[in-house]
């Protein structure tokens, strides 16, 4: 066999093709009749133009004064983003609003970092080495580059956008009343007035039973226009729950804002669009991805669970009423009295009782001013008293 780095040495020392072939130690061995020289001059270069070929087909490596490989294998890639993508999530959690509103951390962030993460084990199955100066310094580069982007994120949902900031949903507080919690942040507010946000679906069956609780409190806040009655979705769970549309409601208020974002189309499964920053910020912070959702002040959450459980209304759905239920529950809210009213008032109480505490104001100036009953001026006045 020859030995091709002898004669690559012999060359650099000067010898001619003669010389080399002649050399033992280089181990060539011509065929008869050939000239030793000529035929390994051939075989030679041959040989070096096979190995240019090779060459030429492979990505170069590009190294940096320390002799590191730097190219941009699988695994540096996954080092890079994997880190990039997990400080964002990590931000994303702690501020849902701003730095999680380009993309929510449920479920869009997560599955960028599942994606990341997958790519890093796969380069580094890949590769033979796993660490080194250059993963280092690229995971310090993703650290770095992954808060320069959530902050450019945050200042431009808060500059630009005007996105209000909201800590984590595992950061609020349990309030009085079931499924109400406190958000330590500032009012959510028009023209001085406390906002009562309502996010739903008409086809929701959970959606159409909490609508009666906020369509009460509405009614003792102000004058209420743009309502109607209706049932939920006949072929989804509680079918024909009755319900009080509020998709279209305008409330007439000197204390109160009403703002809704209801999906009005009766397709099931379609959730309502939002239409500002702030809409955007509450739902996805705490909504839980479900419906329906209640916000008053933007302090008093309700999210992740239904206000008034349906089947407490399973009297006077569509069919057991033949579609005269929904009329039945708008009538007993009016008079104040029957088993409706019953199931719907506790909510109701405590949805006046979060506005009331918004707004500043005494109980009984309110009370006189917007001449509610003795009976909802004491339960009001009773959970008031809770928060």
């Amino acid at each position: 066999m020859v030995d091709w780095d002898r004669v690559d040495q012999l060359r650099k020392n000067g010898w001619d093709w003669e010389e080399i072939a002649e050399d033992p130690k280089v181990g060539f061995r011509a065929a008869a009749g050939a000239d030793p020289g000529h035929a390994l001059r051939v075989i030679y270069r041959r040989r070096q133009g096979r190995a240019r070929e090779t060459a030429s087909t492979e990505r170069p490596i590009r190294r940096g004064g320390d002799g590191q490989d730097r190219t941009w294998s699988l695994a540096r890639l996954g080092y890079l983003f994997t880190p990039l993508i997990a400080v964002w999530a990590a931000l994303a959690f702690v501020a849902p609003s701003p730095v999680g509103l380009i993309l929510p951390l449920v479920p869009w962030i997560l599955l960028l970092l599942a994606v990341a993460a997958a790519l890093l084990l796969f380069g580094l199955l890949r590769s033979a080495r796993r660490w080194n100066r250059v993963f280092r310094t690229t995971v310090i580069s993703g650290i770095v580059l992954g808060l320069i982007f959530a902050g450019v994120v945050a200042l431009a949902g808060s500059l630009i956008f005007g996105c209000p900031y909201l800590p984590p949903a595992a950061a609020l507080s349990n309030q009085p009343g079931a499924g109400w919690k406190v958000a330590n942040v500032a009012p959510w507010q028009e023209g001085g007035k406390p906002i009562l946000y309502f996010y739903g679906a008409s086809w929701c069956p959970y959606c159409s039973a909490s609508s009666w609780a906020i369509f009460k409190a509405l009614t003792e806040f102000g004058s209420v226009s743009g309502n109607y009655t209706g049932f939920s979705s006949l072929s989804d769970v509680y079918p024909g729950t009755p319900e009080m549309v509020l998709g279209n409601t305008q409330l007439t208020s000197n204390n109160v804002t009403f703002v809704v974002s209801e999906d009005l189309s009766g397709v099931d499964g379609t959730f309502p669009a939002t239409t500002n920053c702030y809409q955007s910020a509450y739902v996805a912070a705490y909504s839980g991805s479900s419906i329906p959702f209640v916000a008053v002040n933007g302090q008093y959450i309700h999210g992740g669970s239904t206000v008034i459980d349906p089947p407490t209304l399973s009297a006077y759905t569509y069919a057991s009423t033949s579609g005269t239920g929904a009329g039945q529950v708008a009538n007993q809210l009016r008079t104040e009295s029957g088993s409706a009213w019953s199931a719907i008032s506790p909510q109701a109480y405590w949805i006046m009782a979060y506005l009331v505490k918004a707004t500043g104001a005494p109980v009984g100036y309110l009370a006189n001013e917007y001449h509610w009953s003795s009976t909802v001026r004491t339960g009001v006045a009773a959970d008031l008293a809770q928060i």
